[in-house]
């Protein structure tokens, strides 16, 4: 098997073993981009010459930390010190930060060698969309705005990727694109040096093609507990299974997916209960809309006044307040949003894990829809963690996964979760461990 292949999780073993070196993943990650690249498109910049240079160097160190040798895909809205950082925005093309952004330095420090950028639709948030391809279908979307990580993790052209999440931008394109993403409890990745669109929302996350890949960063990120809980048993482990407020929305390939992972996990000993949310959550959808398009009336002021015209109408939209949002409304979706907090949490005394939808269904066609974050938002203002898991393939044989969502904080505890249902949820998984 070419190295390009390998999980992370397996790739680190093996630099540690010995067996592999970090400059042959490299080359075989390179080789990948170069073979696959004009066709996917996920990368906006990439230094082949210095990440082998610097993969050759680590393979002459000890361990660094838990990502030492392993390639890294960094969504290009997240700055970095040795190459540029656009935002996918024609106002910043030649921009070059002076620094890493936090995650960028946690990585590098922890042993990671920094790929390239990734393209992301402009400013993760609107404008310019991205002009990355779905790998399997390159007529329809990877998803956004974490376009080209999903896509570049997807694809087997690099380990890990960095994506980030306001709305769904990151858990969508994880099942858009086969894999799985970490979306970690709000706050506990900083985000010093990512472009803000909504404070409130805004959440740096990760892809991989495993668990052990999710729980690789998320050890580096120290994030508490990583790699000290036990992997539970599924039989006999309590899955609500939430349809959400938004089940309307739902497309049959979505709704299939939820379907079939629900049976695969009772078939495994696993106790489904129903879980319908109290009525304060029908409004959360609205709620999330409602503080991104706030919060981003501020995020988005100073680029409105520097480049006027240049800069795209949807931006200047947010910053005029198009949507006529008043101080109380949003007032009202912070109050709301603190009070359905507390209420999910409750809720948790009565199973162990959320299972709930991750899209509406299959990937759309075309690039410029990225996709509904209907199944998302309420999750990302709910401040929870959020696992997405690959589950099987919709009517186009476009890849569709599920969630898995755990109280705040609980990301050691869903990761754990993750590596004992994924093996039943996954349908690659489970063939590839039967074929093992």
């Amino acid at each position: 098997m070419e190295p390009c292949f390998l999980t992370a999780a397996e790739a680190a073993s093996a630099i540690r073993a010995g067996t592999l070196t970090s400059e042959a993943l490299l080359r075989s990650c390179i080789a990948r981009i170069e073979a696959r690249d004009p066709v996917v498109k996920a990368w906006l910049y990439l230094d082949k010459a210095k990440a082998i240079a610097t993969a050759r160097e680590l393979d002459k160190r000890p361990p660094m930390g838990p990502l030492h040798g392993l390639p890294i895909g960094v969504k290009d809205m997240i700055d970095t010190a040795d190459m540029p950082t656009t935002y996918n925005s024609p106002v910043f093309q030649d921009y070059r930060p002076a620094r890493d952004a936090a995650c960028v330095a946690v990585a590098r420090y922890s042993g990671a060698v920094i790929l390239g950028k990734t393209d992301t639709v402009e400013f993760a948030a609107a404008g310019r969309r991205a002009a990355t391809r779905n790998p399997k279908n390159p007529a329809h979307t990877p998803g956004g705005s974490s376009s080209g990580s999903g896509a570049a993790v997807g694809d087997r052209q690099v380990q890990l990727a960095f994506g980030t999440q306001t709305g769904g931008s990151h858990i969508r394109p994880a099942s858009f694109n086969g894999i799985y993403g970490m979306k970690p409890t709000w706050g506990t990745v900083s985000r010093e040096g990512a472009k803000q669109y909504a404070n409130m929302l805004d959440t740096i996350g990760w892809y991989g093609r495993s668990v052990a890949d999710l729980a690789l960063v998320g050890s580096a990120f120290r994030l508490h507990d990583v790699g000290e809980i036990g992997i539970p048993s599924v039989a006999g482990l309590r899955v609500a299974i939430c349809r959400t407020p938004f089940w309307d929305q739902i497309e049959p390939a979505g709704a299939a997916a939820l379907e079939i992972a629900s049976k695969r996990l009772e078939k495994a000993g696993a106790k489904l209960i129903d879980l319908t949310l109290p009525p304060a959550f029908d409004g959360m959808f609205e709620a999330q809309n409602t503080i991104m398009m706030a919060e981003g009336r501020a995020s988005f002021l100073d680029v409105a006044l520097e480049f006027g015209e240049r800069l795209h109408v949807d931006f200047h939209d947010r910053v005029n307040n198009k949507l006529e949002i008043t101080p109380e409304n949003l007032l009202a979706a912070y109050n709301l949003a603190a009070g359905c907090r507390r209420a999910f949490e409750a809720l948790y005394a009565d199973f162990d894990v959320v299972l709930t939808p991750a899209a509406p269904g299959e990937a759309p066609e075309g690039t410029y829809n990225t996709g509904n974050h209907i199944f998302n938002a309420m999750w990302t203002l709910l401040h929870v963690p959020c696992l997405g898991i690959p589950c099987t393939t919709g009517p186009t044989g476009l890849p569709v996964g599920v969630q898995i969502v755990a109280p705040r904080y609980g990301d050691a505890r869903l990761l754990a979760l993750g590596e004992a249902m994924a093996p039943i949820i996954d349908e690659e998984t489970a063939l590839y461990a039967v074929a093992a």
